[in-house]
């Protein structure tokens, strides 16, 4: 993802990542498991100075600096007779700067047996809008999949997707996509309407993204973050329950895999989201575990990240800062943490800026903030809303824009 953003960094030092579940769906599959990878010292740059410290509470938000005051609720354009459906993806062409997401065609719930899917409600989920004017660019994907999931563009403009959910047939589902930015369909992985753990199926691919050789990523298993009990997860991993990274050859060739259900470094409680930064390092949003796990491109593991909350969605860029957006944190899974966008710089654990979330009455004092999260060549910040902001937002994306 390629954006240009300079930001003013400050800092804060503060809190205590607290580990807990949320409650969504879960699939069962084989009872194979991929292997944690074993952690490897990194050999980084030396890293940026730490600034002076900001006053404000990372945890509550409160007194931190909001970068992008100004909101813009129900953006983008939609196609006449349609409704919104939820999502969790947005992306940023890196060719011309403009806005790439998708909705649930109509969905506000997601997942296998949500009364709305892309299978049943046949029209295009994929989006292209005008980060200017909302417009729509550029409209495709109808009856391709079921419950898209994760979005990425790469540096050629291809459009790729993941296909969290199998429909009632088990005939489509549970794989990923490359588009062409013409909606030319030239690429799937993964075994339709089939969950596994092996290297020929997903199961509940969550995001996808391309390395800087062209490799592709896939983090695979959405079920962790609900085991809350070292029962549980022991459960979930002979039940062949995954929390993986897998990486494929820019062919779709499978190369190898790693992680599973657990805490430790290289394990992974749902990793819902991935991004690369300027370094060519991969960053992995481990929901579940309240932290965002770094690795090298081999799967090594490097370093991690912990004061950025229950991150659904992250985006780096062009000058590696960090958005980091939390749609999850409630008051049983996650007590006092504020929804909304954490942003610090990647060279560290500090959170130096922050959108705050809507309202929700059930979110005591929490509220409610999108899935996924991208930032525009101006500093624009864009968030999809996920179920558990939809109502609150008004509609499938939000722009927060600079002052």
């Amino acid at each position: 993802m390629t954006t240009s953003r300079k930001l003013l960094t400050t800092a804060i030092v503060c809190a205590t990542a607290l580990l807990a579940g949320c409650n969504e769906a879960t699939t069962t599959t084989p009872t194979a498991t991929a292997q944690a990878p074993t952690p490897t010292a990194a050999a980084a740059p030396t890293p940026m100075a730490a600034p002076a410290m900001p006053a404000g509470n990372v945890i509550s938000g409160e007194g931190m600096p909001n970068p992008n005051p100004n909101v813009t609720q129900n953006w983008g354009e939609l196609p006449a007779g349609r409704t919104w459906g939820s999502s969790a993806g947005i992306d940023i062409d890196p060719i011309d700067g403009h806005v790439w997401a998708y909705e649930r065609c109509g969905a506000g719930n997601f997942g296998a047996g949500a009364p709305v899917t892309c299978d049943t409600n046949l029209v295009d989920p994929i989006f292209k809008f005008d980060r200017n004017t909302g417009a729509v660019l550029a409209n495709f994907g109808a009856g391709v999949m079921v419950t898209p999931h994760g979005i990425h563009v790469d540096n050629e403009g291809n459009v790729w997707i993941a296909d969290f959910a199998t429909n009632a047939d088990e005939t489509k589902g549970q794989q990923v996509h490359k588009f062409s930015p013409t909606g030319e369909l030239l690429l799937s992985l993964g075994t339709p309407g089939k969950v596994g753990n092996d290297s020929a199926h997903f199961n509940q691919p969550n995001d996808v993204i391309v390395g800087p050789d062209g490799s592709i990523y896939v983090s695979d298993g959405h079920s962790g973050q609900g085991m809350t009990t070292n029962q549980a997860m022991a459960e979930g991993r002979a039940a062949g329950l995954t929390a993986r990274i897998m990486k494929f050859a820019p062919d779709g060739t499978f190369i190898k895999q790693w992680g599973e259900i657990g805490v430790r470094h290289g394990e992974f409680r749902t990793p819902h989201a991935m991004e690369f930064d300027s370094r060519g390092r991969l960053w992995v949003a481990d929901r579940g575990n309240h932290r965002l796990e770094i690795f090298d491109q081999d799967g090594n593991y490097l370093e991690s990240r912990y004061m950025f909350s229950r991150i659904s969605g992250i985006f780096i860029t062009d000058d590696d800062m960090l958005y980091a957006i939390d749609s999850e944190s409630s008051p049983t899974n996650h007590v006092g943490w504020r929804n909304g966008v954490r942003i610090g710089h990647i060279d560290h654990d500090h959170v130096t800026g922050f959108i705050p979330p809507f309202e929700r009455e059930d979110r005591v004092y929490q509220g409610t903030a999108g899935e996924g999260v991208a930032v525009d060549a101006d500093g624009n910040v864009y968030a999809a809303e996920g179920p558990n902001s939809l109502s609150q937002a008004g509609g499938a994306f939000t722009k927060y824009s600079v002052r």
